[in-house]
């Protein structure tokens, strides 16, 4: 067990020195990230935002207020990296386009996500935040809302949901079936994984 978390500390260490992609960010390389041999639900999102960027904490933004609310968990229980794991697709700030971020470098998953899920071996559950990480982790090219819609066919392994960037606010008042019924089977789930 030990050797488990030094192999962890080790492998987060060297992801956090990573500057594969420096040339490409308009940032200093800054990856962000929180894993445990121990956690058992891992979160899958896009990449740092700016306020991410600067805080060094994930989801410390907008987006991370609504994510929690969808998942019914405070931030101690979301913050604990016993219980939850965090590892975008990409891990620096890409920086800003047209309508929003960039999209995350496509380095950094093939780079360091097998190594990160061999180091995670007790995830129960892998929530996949919008289309970037079910584009990669799911390989049925349906759009993002027929997959949020059909969500149940992905679990046990995966939670598929849109992102919950205030961006996407249009696309949840077009689909108030989300937090209507996926919303409450969502925190029904964490629930049971929470109370083991």
């Amino acid at each position: 067990m030990v050797s488990d978390v030094n192999d962890n500390e080790r492998l987060l260490h060297r992801i956090r020195q990573c500057t594969h992609c420096e040339a490409s960010l308009p940032l200093q390389p800054k990856p962000v990230l929180r894993a445990s041999s121990d956690a058992r639900i891992l979160v899958i999102g896009q990449a740092p935002g700016i306020r991410v960027h600067r805080s060094g904490i994930p989801w410390h933004d907008p987006s991370g207020e609504r994510l929690r609310d969808w998942l019914g968990v405070d931030d101690s229980t979301f913050y604990d990296e016993k219980t939850f794991a965090i590892m975008p697709m990409g891990f620096c700030y890409p920086g800003k386009g047209k309508s929003g971020d960039l999209p995350p470098r496509t380095e950094c998953a093939p780079l360091w996500h097998p190594a990160l899920l061999d180091s995670m071996p007790n995830i129960q559950l892998t929530l996949l935040i919008g289309q970037f990480a079910q584009n990669y982790y799911l390989k049925d090219k349906q759009p993002l809302t027929q997959r949020v819609k059909s969500f149940e066919t992905y679990l046990p392994d995966y939670f598929v949901l849109p992102h919950p960037s205030p961006r996407n606010n249009l696309w949840l008042a077009r689909h108030p079936w989300f937090e209507s019924h996926v919303i409450p089977h969502l925190k029904n789930r964490i629930s049971r994984l929470l109370a083991f």
